[in-house]
C-alpha cells in the first residue's frame, strides 16, 4: 500500500467550456456535496462573451460550495484584449471578498501587489520567474502542465524558498494555447463577433483531426487543448515527494466526483497508482490518457511505468 501523505489537497480548476447555466449549477452542486475537493476555482477564463450566462448563478453557486466546505477562488481571463475585458479584469482584481487567481498580465497589473494566486496560463517556467512573482504579491503558483517532472521539483523548491505554495495539474485536457481568433466559430463558417455561441455544442471541446483522420487536439472557443486527458495518477507519489501539496483536476464532461474520489484515495495512500489508473480509464472510456510532458516525451504520449526513468533531481 502506498504511504499515506498529510497536507495534500485536491483542487478543481475553472470550467473551461461553455456549459449551460443549468449544467454548471448541477455540476457544482455535486462538487459541493460529494467531492473530496478543498479548493474550487470559479470564473470564465477563456471567452469573455460567455461570462454573462453564468453571472446571475454565481452567488448561489459560491454559497453552495462554501456550505460544502470548499474554498472558493475567482479566476481571471487568460486573454485580455478588449477594453471591456480590461475593465472586468480590473474590477475582479479590486474586490477583497475572495482570493484571486491571475491568468494574464493585465490582472497582475490590476492587482497592484495585493495577495493573489498565479494560474497555469502565466507561464511560471523557472525559479527566477517564480521568485519575481512572489515579490509581486503571489502566494500560490500553479505550474504549466508542459513542464517535465524534474522541473516540477525545481519549481516547487523555488516556490517554497519564496514562501509560495505550489499546485500542479494531474487530470484533464492540457491547456496549450489561446488565440485572439476563434477557430471554433470559423470551423462553423461564423465570425468571432457573431459566433452564436456554437461552442456550447461541444461540452468537452471540438475534436481537431489530422489529414489521416486521427484526433490530435481539441478546440474550445479561442483555446487549443490536448486531445488526450493529462493523467498523472501514476506520478502522484513523486509529485507529492517534490513538495507539491495541491493537485489540480480540470473539469471534463465525465463523472468528476468519481475522478476526485479516485485521486483523493490515491493521495491518501488508500489506493495504489496502478489501481487508480485503471479506475480513471474506466471513468473516461473512449479518451486516451497522456503523461508525456512529465517524462520529457511528446505531450500526447502515455509512458507506461515499465518504460519510465526517474525524473527527480
Amino acid at each position: 500500500m502506498a504511504k499515506k501523505t498529510d497536507g495534500v489537497q485536491l483542487t478543481l480548476g475553472p470550467v473551461a467550456y461553455h456549459w449551460s447555466e443549468a449544467k454548471k449549477r448541477d455540476f457544482y452542486a455535486r462538487i459541493a456535496d460529494e467531492a473530496p475537493i478543498g479548493t474550487v476555482y470559479l470564473g470564465e477564463v477563456i471567452c469573455s462573451k460567455r461570462a454573462p450566462f453564468f453571472e446571475r448563478a454565481m452567488p448561489a453557486v459560491i454559497d453552495r460550495l462554501k456550505r460544502g466546505g470548499k474554498r472558493v477562488v475567482l479566476s481571471t481571463l487568460a486573454e485580455v484584449v478588449l477594453p471591456r475585458e480590461r475593465k472586468a479584469t480590473a474590477a475582479l482584481c479590486r474586490q477583497e471578498d475572495f482570493e484571486i487567481e491571475i491568468n494574464n498580465a493585465a490582472g497582475l497589473y490590476a492587482r497592484s501587489g495585493k495577495p493573489h494566486r498565479i494560474g497555469p496560463f502565466m507561464n511560471a517556467y523557472n525559479e527566477a520567474t517564480i521568485a519575481w512573482m512572489g515579490s509581486q504579491g503571489a502566494t500560490h503558483v500553479c505550474l504549466p502542465p508542459e513542464l517535465p517532472g524534474a522541473s516540477f521539483g525545481a519549481a516547487a523548491a523555488a516556490a517554497s524558498a519564496a514562501g509560495l505554495e505550489t499546485e500542479a495539474q494531474v487530470f484533464g485536457r492540457a491547456p496549450l494555447a489561446v488565440s485572439a481568433r476563434c477557430y471554433h466559430a470559423r470551423a462553423h463558417e461564423r465570425h468571432k463577433d457573431n459566433c452564436q455561441f456554437v461552442c456550447e455544442n461541444d461540452p468537452d471541446g471540438m475534436p481537431l483531426t489530422t489529414l489521416e483522420g486521427e484526433r490530435f487536439l481539441r478546440i474550445n472557443g479561442i483555446q487549443t487543448q490536448s486531445e488526450t486527458y493529462l493523467c498523472l495518477a501514476g506520478e502522484v507519489p513523486d509529485i507529492i515527494a517534490m513538495g507539491i501539496r495541491h493537485l489540480r483536476l480540470l473539469p471534463q464532461d465525465v463523472d468528476m466526483v468519481a475522478v476526485a474520489r479516485t485521486f483523493h484515495a490515491l493521495a491518501c495512500g488508500a489506493l495504489e497508482p496502478m489501481a487508480a489508473l485503471d479506475r480513471i480509464g474506466e471513468l473516461c472510456a473512449g479518451t486516451r490518457m497522456s503523461n508525456g510532458f512529465f517524462h520529457r516525451a511528446a505531450g500526447e504520449r502515455y509512458i507506461a511505468p515499465e518504460a519510465r526513468t526517474r525524473v527527480l533531481v
